[in-house]
């Protein structure tokens, strides 16, 4: 956690030299009760770089839970100009989890266990940002890479026994976003 403020003051302070600062939300992460928060500063006339944060603290009916933080900074390449139209990005992303009883298709099936572990990887993205007016853009996303986790497996989802440890690397889908965008000038 404390690492996740010095980067965000790290970036505050670059917004000081930025002409524009939007903070934001990923309605696909809210869509999952997975809290999260982005801030975007603008470096260059086409450049731009974002920072998210993401974390989900709750446990579900059945002994479910997708507790996880993710911490997802990225560069941006605007064809146009900074928070207008379409851009290439290049993320990075790192955070931990434990995830009980839940099937995700990615990783392998935790129904009737529980991994606790931690990730690391890197992607890149296109997207697209629509004015909606003044301050409000609409942001669309879509990235893919690589992500390497490691885990211990636990025997169920509450309690248990240590059942061993395992990886994975995994290529595909690295970040998806639907964001709602408001811009400070």
């Amino acid at each position: 956690m404390k690492h996740i403020v010095c980067i965000l003051l790290f970036f505050v302070g670059l917004s000081v030299s930025a002409q524009k600062v939007a903070v934001k939300t990923n309605v696909l992460y809210d869509a999952t009760t997975t809290l999260n928060l982005g801030a975007e500063f603008r470096v260059a006339p086409k450049w731009t770089i974002d920072l998210s944060g993401n974390y989900n603290p709750f446990e579900f009916s059945d002994n479910k839970k997708m507790k996880h933080w993710l911490v997802q900074p990225e560069a941006r390449y605007w064809l146009c100009e900074a928070f207008n139209g379409h851009f290439f990005a290049l993320h990075a992303l790192g955070g931990e989890f434990n995830v009980g009883n839940m099937d995700l298709g990615i990783f392998p099936s935790t129904k009737g266990a529980r991994y606790e572990g931690g990730m690391y990887g890197a992607g890149i993205g296109y997207g697209y940002q629509f004015i909606l007016g003044n301050h409000w853009n609409l942001g669309l996303e879509i990235g893919a890479g690589w992500i390497h986790a490691n885990w211990d497996k636990y025997e169920c989802p509450q309690c248990g026994e240590w059942q061993g440890s395992g990886k994975k690397d995994y290529f595909g889908v690295t970040k998806a976003a639907v964001s709602i965008i408001y811009i400070i000038k």
